[in-house]
């Protein structure tokens, strides 16, 4: 694709776009002229910004689309997309000339430009696309019927942004802007992934032009020496793949840099510079059959280092658009390399998605599951917010997924790996509040059972809110996520409510509605629940309590076993009973009983009862004294003292090093080492905001799960 969008780009004249055309479309029909000389004459009189005739445009929308879909109706169509807008045919004369097909795309294409116009703001407008820019994502996913309507679509873009120079400043934003946040996704959920990558490619040259330059720059200084790995890692891999039985011409082996947006992806989330990143450069290895692909595998981890956490098999498990490649990055003498192993099928796939394998009958329109818009349905959601859309629709887009249904038979969009409880809060927050169980294909099967493509799912309720707030790590969607956190927020809110009035009560012995009204008095009624868990705030209110009160014993901080308790009251022994097993960093809530204290999980129900029935409780906090171990992978820069600094900045963030191993040069500046560190944080996120802070640090892997 490449390659024809180099070649559109230095056509001038209608007959340079009909050769190319001609070029990438040689079997045409007789209608195929007809459109042709149809679209000529309807443009003849319209010119482009640049001056060049208009025709030129819809003849390499056209081109475009017969390189991706040799489908004539979809080619027709592009040749004909501006015709209806621009010109004075009807879209009746295009059904009368062409047929109903041919029409129903145009007509497809139409709409979309008139929604874009209502919804989209002007580019001339100084307020952010963004909200519009979903808006407008969200009308053309919901209202479009055909899929082609939009690769079609997809292909117009693509043209236009490489014609983006005789545009204002201002309007070349704008229309960047908009690629990256409505067509890019699309083009990534159809699994057009050339198109995808290009896409994101010219809009990041408008949209940060600094940050393309500088990438751009890096790539053409160093383009010789990543070529030289490039060329010499498939050198190696063809011999050894011949070595191994492999017939000459029975694989294809190819390299490539990867795409300059990707790597600002990377760099933004790594925060590192460009020279740091690992993996740079990707080869291709296209073999003829799925088994040659684990042959072709196993001679490179027998060869090359794999960094296993970067390992994923879509042969075994493909994405739900029908993308199906092995994923491996590996280690070489000379710096890291991605693989994609994948059969001659799969790479077609792969690049041009569903259009890849689309066939038609002649003049009749399709209506089979090949081009249908299932998918889109959900992205149909009931709450109208953008923001909430905003949050789905970019997990729904840049996810796999699959379709599930309710036991009516509708339909229902998952990420893949969702379990029953995210059916339950996507059909309803309501539900997923209130969800007991679910039968699953008719079989009794728990919230958190993991859904496959096509199950039948049907969710049994309660009366009452039934969340579990541990629940938010296994559920995937987001609206399932926020549905628990909101849930676990107003509970665990409640909880600590409850929790410091009995504290307090226990402590100072006054009536339990005495302490009420001192915590309205001194204004601290709001904030009251938060002494459960910060031991400033307890502080705080009781020096406040103090102050009105005679003969107060003040607590004494005492420690037994993992626990550190406040107390007015001798503590001789703490007990766990046989209802929650608290695990170590869990919230926590403690009952006094004749010297005794009983620890509870602050979500358990017994607990939940206790606090309800007053009973007296002690301020309780773990004292976490476990270490966590994780693997580290970090950038230096290679100048005398560096390792150095960095034991000492490891030493500073009370990191224990274990190991600590040398890694490979990726440019003349910058190489790696890997490191396996022992900390007492067991929270790897701060963990990590800590680190990124002192370091380049490229992963950070945790040893304490196998599965890491």
């Amino acid at each position: 694709m490449e390659a024809l969008l180099k070649k559109a780009k230095d056509i001038k004249t209608i007959e340079g776009a009909e050769e190319l055309l001609v070029e990438y479309h040689p079997s045409y029909s007789s209608l195929f002229t007809t459109a042709l000389n149809l679209a000529k004459q309807a443009h003849s009189k319209q010119s482009r910004k640049s001056g060049e005739p208009y025709i030129i445009h819809p003849i390499l929308v056209a081109t475009i689309t017969a390189l991706i879909s040799n489908d004539e109706t979809m080619i027709i169509s592009a040749l004909l997309h501006d015709v209806v807008e621009d010109t004075e045919y009807t879209i009746e004369e295009i059904s009368d000339i062409f047929g109903e097909d041919v029409a129903f795309l145009v007509e497809g294409l139409t709409k979309i430009d008139t929604i874009r116009d209502e919804e989209l703001i002007s580019s001339s407008s100084n307020k952010k696309l963004i909200t519009s820019a979903l808006t407008f994502r969200k009308m053309l996913l919901t209202s479009v019927e055909d899929v082609r309507v939009l690769v079609v679509k997809l292909c117009d873009r693509l043209h236009n942004m490489t014609t983006l120079d005789a545009l204002s400043t201002n309007r070349q934003l704008r229309i960047s802007e908009e690629t990256m946040v409505v067509y890019a996704p699309i083009a990534h959920r159809l699994g057009i992934a050339q198109m995808k990558k290009l896409l994101e490619d010219l809009s990041f040259y408008y949209i940060y032009p600094n940050a393309y330059g500088l990438i751009d720059s890096y790539i053409k200084e160093n383009s010789q020496n990543l070529h030289l790995k490039l060329n010499g890692f498939i050198s190696n891999i063809n011999d050894l793949m011949k070595k191994n039985g492999f017939k000459e011409d029975s694989y294809e082996i190819f390299g490539r840099v990867k795409h300059y947006y990707s790597m600002y992806q990377k760099m933004q989330r790594k925060g590192v510079s460009i020279d740091e990143i690992l993996d740079l450069i990707a080869i291709r290895v296209l073999v003829k059959d799925d088994i040659d692909c684990y042959r072709a595998l196993g001679i490179l981890h027998l060869n090359y280092k794999p960094i296993i956490s970067r390992f994923k098999d879509y042969i075994t498990l493909p994405k739900e658009n029908g993308y199906s490649t092995i994923h491996t990055t590996l280690f070489d003498d000379n710096g890291i390399v991605e693989a994609q192993i994948r059969t001659f099928d799969m790479h077609k796939t792969a690049e041009y998605g569903i259009a890849a394998h689309w066939k038609y009958k002649d003049g009749e329109r399709s209506k089979s599951t090949d081009i249908s818009l299932e998918w889109l349905e959900g992205l149909q959601y009931q709450n109208d917010s953008i923001e909430e859309f905003y949050s789905l629709a970019k997990g729904d887009l840049f996810t796999d997924d699959i379709s599930v249904l309710s036991p009516n038979g509708d339909h229902y969009t998952l990420p893949r790996g969702s379990v029953a409880l995210d059916f339950a809060y996507t059909v309803h927050t309501e539900i997923g509040d209130k969800a007991l169980s679910a039968l699953v294909n008719k079989v009794n099967s728990s919230l958190l059972t993991t859904l496959k493509n096509g199950d039948i799912v049907n969710i049994l309720t309660d009366e009452n809110v039934n969340v579990r707030c541990s629940w938010v790590d296994s559920v995937k969607t987001s609206r399932a996520k926020d549905g628990i956190r909101v849930a676990c927020n107003a509970k665990l809110k409640e909880c600590n409510h409850i929790s410091a009035i009995n504290i307090l009560t226990s402590l100072t012995k006054l009536d339990r509605d005495r302490v009420v009204e001192m915590l309205d008095m001194c204004e601290l009624k709001e904030n009251a629940y938060k002494l459960t868990s910060n031991i400033e705030v307890y502080r705080d209110v009781l020096e406040r309590i103090e102050d009105r009160l005679e003969n107060f014993k003040s607590p004494i901080e005492s420690i037994n076993d993992n626990f550190m308790f406040l107390s007015n009251e001798k503590i001789e022994c703490v007990e766990f009973d046989y209802c929650c097993h608290p695990k170590m960093g869990d919230d926590i809530v403690a009952f006094y009983e004749n010297g005794s204290v009983i620890i509870h999980h602050k979500f358990c129900e017994e607990a939940y009862k206790l606090m309800l029935s007053n009973r007296d409780m002690v301020f309780v906090k773990w004292i976490d004294d476990k270490t966590a171990r994780y693997r580290l992978i970090v950038s230096l820069q290679n100048r005398q003292g560096v390792l150095a600094e960095l034991l000492y900045k490891l030493a500073k963030l009370n990191l224990n090093v274990i190991s600590i191993e040398l890694g490979i040069k990726s440019s003349e500046s910058a190489e790696f080492c890997k490191l396996e560190v022992e900390t007492k944080e067991q929270n790897s996120k701060k963990l990590q905001e800590r680190l990124n802070k002192k370091l380049k640090l490229i992963e950070m892997i945790s040893l304490n799960d196998a599965y890491k």
